[in-house]
């Protein structure tokens, strides 16, 4: 056998070799097939066992793609008057989804409760408690929304579908078990009948996302319809006005209350809109546990202190005081007058130019904390982490639509209107504030957190097992013996991050005495407080900005500049496709805010 598992290494040690372990750590096993002196296999039993489970995640993707694919076309279908398409035939697709979700919530729920005695791995990542706590309050208020549209359809019986009456009803059951089944079982990982999981949890995401995709039409043909009616007051009459009207043919006992009930419905819309998204997202990560192998490391909980962080609130809560207000006065003269119309788009323009500076800005210290204090990476696997940073840049692409848009039309315009100008300054700053922001809160979560000893967090071995790298943390040995025990290693096999070579101590020198100054006052609870106040005062902000869209004050709509320059349907078509990605964008960040502060 060539080279013993005893001998040092040497630049003349064959292939075959391996270096000796420092003590108290213990050296990997070479493979057999090294030792044997041969060449790796063409193939082993780890890979080949994964091949079937690949193409079960291979074909439940297709599958739900599939579902959604033809979801949407009976959506578009019924949006656009199609002929042959009934609002009944949407609601009985969409009803069955729901039903063939519930049986399998109720068999998995049935099936986890005989086994309950058996212990399952979680993933401690996945369905933080503040994140099961508000798709239940979401889920509340769906349920009210759900009640009311079971009035309207008593109201309007003579002349509705009974299936007009059954969507509710299903959809509120079907809420009740699926919270109920997140708060259980949002954690868990499958290892069983895992071929038969991936189509029921990717079926649950998809029917979930047709939902969302259904309360997001509803709402935006309602938004278009007050669109069109306001149109004239702005001067634009040029604009083909054609409402796009469902309501029922038939008279509404008593008809105040059947008009209240209307209203009321359109309004409970964004927290239904949020209550869906949340649940696919969260079903997503579910799926993609599905036969994962977690590491048995113990997880470190959040604790979310509010101590230390008055500036930041009482900023961020200001904030939220005059989007109320702002919202309040909007809502009240736009559409009135042509004058009253231009005072409120100057208004909102103007709050939103300085709220979008101030988080701008306290976004840009953030990062520069982070740069001044260098800190290491958590790059360990987390489904849940990497889904939040992919829907962070894929929603804020929306918002960048809609400001490049406004950017382009101003640009392009014959004539412009006094109160189109501050558009300008308000679409470049949506742009840049995103992007900050995003940065931000990416850098935040990919961050170790605050309470990890200092041996663990910058003491790391690595070590060569059969050809990858494995980090193993100090956590049992204290700081000095392992030092000790591993300064002999520090040859190739093993390295040490206190002490891998002088250039990297002559660069750290170099560095530390530009940000020795910055460093004096960042020092321990300094910078601790200071990221938690632009922490919650950014989550204030992103709460703030979500109330604007989500309730009908949309200057883009209302600005009417981009629908001479690029036309009325094509523009009308761009914002009802982005404003939902806008609107996820601001209560999706505040979520992952909130998990930062924690962290912090």
């Amino acid at each position: 056998m060539p080279g013993g598992l005893g001998e040092p290494s040497s630049p003349a040690a064959p292939p075959g070799s391996f270096s000796a372990a420092p003590s108290g750590i213990s050296a990997c096993p070479p493979p057999p097939h090294l030792l044997a002196g041969g060449s790796p296999p063409a193939s082993s039993p780890r890979r080949s066992a994964s091949v079937p489970q690949k193409l079960a995640e291979t074909l439940s993707s297709q599958y739900g793609l599939n579902v959604f694919v033809a979801g949407l076309l009976f959506l578009l279908a019924w949006a656009v008057h199609a002929a042959g398409v009934d609002k009944s035939y949407l609601l009985c697709v969409l009803t069955a989804l729901m039903l063939l979700q519930l049986l399998w919530m109720l068999w998995y729920v049935g099936r986890s409760y005989m086994q309950r005695r058996l212990i399952r791995p979680k993933d401690t990542h996945a369905g933080a408690r503040w994140l099961r706590g508000s798709i239940t309050l979401f889920a509340f208020i769906t349920i009210i929304l759900g009640c009311l549209k079971v009035a309207y359809f008593i109201g309007f019986s003579e002349c509705l579908s009974a299936t007009e009456g059954v969507f509710p009803v299903t959809h509120a059951v079907h809420t009740l078990l699926q919270v109920y089944f997140l708060w259980g079982h949002a954690k868990d990982i499958i290892l069983s009948f895992k071929t038969l999981e991936r189509f029921g949890v990717i079926h649950s995401v998809f029917t979930n996302l047709l939902l969302w995709a259904n309360s997001v039409l509803n709402e935006s043909k309602h938004q278009l319809n007050e669109h069109k009616e306001r149109l004239i007051t702005l001067g634009f009459g040029n604009i083909t006005i054609v409402l796009d009207d469902h309501t029922p043919q038939c008279n509404c006992t008593p008809p105040a209350l059947c008009s209240a009930l209307s209203h009321g419905i359109y309004y409970l819309y964004p927290f239904n809109i949020e209550y869906q998204i949340l649940a696919s997202t969260m079903f997503y990560v579910l799926w993609k546990n599905i036969g994962r192998r977690v590491d048995n490391s113990r997880h470190q909980k959040m604790q979310c202190r509010f101590d230390g962080v008055l500036v930041g609130a009482v900023l961020g809560l200001t904030v939220l005081a005059a989007t109320i207000a702002v919202v309040v006065v909007y809502m009240i003269h736009i559409g009135r007058s042509k004058s009253k119309s231009e005072s409120a788009l100057i208004l909102f323009y103007l709050y939103a130019i300085t709220v979008l500076l101030l988080m701008g800005a306290a976004g840009l210290v953030g990062s520069w904390i982070y740069r001044v204090d260098e800190k290491s990476l958590d790059e360990s696997k987390n489904p849940a982490r990497k889904l939040d940073a992919d829907l962070l840049v894929a929603t804020a692409s929306g918002s960048w639509l809609l400001s490049w848009g406004s950017i382009l039309a101003i640009a392009c315009a014959e004539t412009r209107p006094s109160y189109t100008w501050y558009n300008l300054p308000y679409s470049v700053l949506v742009i840049v504030e995103k992007y900050v922001q995003n940065l931000f809160i990416i850098e935040s979560v990919h961050l170790e957190p605050e309470g990890i000893p200092e041996d663990v967090r910058t003491l790391r071995v690595v070590t060569v097992c059969s050809g990858e790298a494995a980090t193993l943390a100090a956590s049992s040995l204290g700081s000095q013996r392992l030092a000790q025990d591993a300064s002999p290693a520090v040859n190739g096999n093993l390295c040490l991050q206190q002490g891998c070579g002088k250039e990297d101590q002559e660069a750290g020198q170099e560095g530390a005495a530009g940000t020795a100054r910055c460093l004096d006052f960042l020092q321990g609870g300094v910078k601790r407080r200071l990221l938690r106040n632009i922490t919650a005062f950014l989550f204030l902000c992103n709460i703030s900005l979500w109330i604007p869209p989500a309730f009908g004050c949309r200057p883009e709509y209302d600005n009417g500049l981009e629908e001479i320059v690029f036309g009325f349907e094509p523009w009308i078509i761009v914002v009802n496709l982005a404003m939902p990605f806008s609107i996820f964008y601001r209560m999706h960040a505040a979520a992952a805010l909130f998990e930062v502060y924690c962290k912090i």
